[in-house]
């Protein structure tokens, strides 16, 4: 079952039309994401269970198909996107499950942590966000960063605190810890923004 779930995650991703470069490789930008999240999940929790596997890999499932331009612009429809988006990835990867057999209670349990309910009280829910956090950090920060030529200091001090927040204070001792690589021009406005 589980096998025949994350096959089926990465054929969807697949075909993401979004193409992106790594080591001399054309991947879909979302199968790279979601190895990432893998490999992060492997390194920070490497006793995960199986459903959180599903549910770190799942988390960003054909994200191409909502585009952040189906919605208004501004915070708010900024905000209304990313719920959006929460629950249907949660729907796409609890379909998958329960067409493999997985039981209802299971597929439960893997839409509360990909759709991020209950964060800080579902510890499912937190340990998914924590990845996503640290694959940010680790691999998305800094091109994010350079998207963003028109933000100043304080608008990256706030994104960098709020990004932290979110965080567990077993990602926040993994961060500290120098278990992922922190993008070098950013490092200054890190240590800044987590003073």
């Amino acid at each position: 079952m589980y096998q025949a779930v994350i096959k089926a995650i990465d054929a969807a991703n697949a075909v993401d039309p979004n193409r992106v470069k790594q080591d001399d490789q054309e991947l879909a930008k979302e199968s790279l994401y979601a190895m990432r999240m893998t490999d992060m999940l492997n390194r920070f929790n490497p006793q995960a269970d199986e459903l959180m596997h599903i549910a770190a890999r799942g988390q960003h499932i054909e994200r191409w198909r909502s585009p952040r331009s189906d919605f208004p612009m501004g915070k708010q429809g900024y905000y209304q996107w990313r719920t959006a988006l929460y629950d249907f990835h949660a729907e796409r990867v609890t379909a998958l499950m329960k067409a493999a057999g997985y039981a209802p209670e299971e597929c439960e349990r893997v839409y509360a942590a990909v759709a991020k309910k209950n964060i800080k009280r579902n510890p499912d829910s937190q340990l998914i966000e924590d990845i996503a956090s640290l694959v940010f950090i680790e691999h998305y920060m800094l091109d994010f960063a350079s998207s963003k030529p028109d933000y100043d200091e304080q608008k990256w001090l706030g994104i960098i605190r709020k990004t932290w927040q979110k965080m567990s204070n077993e990602a926040h001792d993994f961060v500290l810890a120098g278990n992922i690589s922190l993008p070098e021009p950013l490092k200054p406005l890190i240590t800044k923004a987590l003073n």
